[in-house]
């Protein structure tokens, strides 16, 4: 039975999203309608050529009110209300992938199950509703969950990590820090910020920039035990795609480094979301990962205080954009086969 989807928001996480479902090549899962308040020709050239993951591998074409794709037409529309965007009455949508950014709440996700949509996946932390990173918690979807959220990128890295180091030690307590690559939000020259941040307002391309990130709060969403255990912040760093996720923890009891590093790595075995490699790699060799996050033993550090308190700091690699995208499809293909 196919599942028909519809795309709002056809920026970075929408295009790759659509992406994700042509490389996989389920036929499940249809895509039938987008909304974006951009052209379908220019969404169309940004499909098929993309800076950071290269050229779609699909002919890819545009017409005044779609685009193309082998043949097919995929109706795009430009309604700034997603009530107003006709997916049921017009293409059949059962279940939206909210990709804008701004529809992050129960309350504003439901204006697309207003519209006659079944069920809402949203590319985004949202506080209010079940978060869901594949592999962690997906075993707590159900049939019934019509909006959810499928956490941020730095959520689908730290929580795998996180999760297989509370499983083999007891997490006590934490401090996450993300070196993430930067974003559209940033500023491409120092340039006023729309909300006052004097720091987003810097150029992205040319600073380490401070930013907040909600992982480490989202983290108890998914993993409960969790909850109020960990903070974070992100460091935004002149790379366009792939970040690393820094966790340092004090644990219930004192580990060696192989000791830390064969047990983390049992749980990257046979696991499409958390991966494992001591390559010694760089960011850039993380760029499309379908892996949500990657475990790196070659830098684990563990630090030992004269009253033999530790302090223990694991690393996990992730594309921001390809692990993350991989990550939500997973979860959608879930939702879909649930009904």
């Amino acid at each position: 039975m196919t599942t028909k989807i519809g795309i709002n928001g056809f920026g970075r996480i929408g295009r790759l999203s659509l992406r994700r479902i042509y490389d996989i090549k389920d036929n499940s899962l249809e895509i039938v309608a987008i909304n974006d308040l951009t052209s379908p020709a220019m969404l169309a050239h940004l499909l098929k050529y993309d800076t950071a993951h290269g050229q779609f591998n699909h002919e890819v074409a545009a017409t005044e009110n779609a685009i193309v794709i082998d043949g097919k037409k995929i109706p795009v529309y430009a309604e700034k209300s997603a009530s107003d965007i006709p997916w049921v009455k017009n293409n059949g949508v059962e279940l939206v992938l909210e990709c804008t950014g701004f529809y992050t709440s129960t309350e504003k996700s439901s204006s697309h199950l207003k519209a006659g949509v079944k069920k809402v996946l949203i590319s985004a932390p949202a506080g209010d509703m079940k978060t869901i990173v594949y592999n962690v918690n997906d075993d707590t979807l159900n049939a019934d969950d019509q909006i959810i959220s499928a956490g941020s990128c730095t959520t689908n890295c730290l929580a795998p990590l996180a999760k297989a180091i509370n499983d083999e030690f007891q997490i006590k307590a934490g401090t996450m820090t993300t070196l993430h690559a930067y974003t559209s939000s940033q500023m491409l020259q120092d340039s006023p910020d729309r909300q006052g941040d004097v720091r987003n307002a810097r150029a992205a391309s040319a600073n380490i920039i401070p930013h907040s990130t909600g992982a480490s709060k989202a983290i108890g969403l998914v993993i409960p035990e969790l909850q109020g255990k960990l903070t974070g912040i992100a460091l935004r760093v002149p790379v366009i795609t792939g970040s690393i996720t820094e966790l340092a923890v004090t644990l219930a009891k004192n580990v060696t480094v192989n000791e830390f590093n064969a047990a983390i790595k049992k749980h990257t075995i046979n696991n499409a979301s958390f991966g494992c490699n001591e390559d010694k790699i760089v960011s850039s060799d993380i760029i499309g990962t379908e892996f949500g996050s990657v475990f790196d033993p070659t830098i684990t550090q563990i630090a030992t205080g004269t009253d033999y308190s530790q302090v223990i700091k694991a690393y996990a690699w992730y594309d921001n954009e390809s692990g993350f995208v991989a990550q939500m499809i997973r979860t959608l293909q879930k939702i879909a086969k649930l009904g």
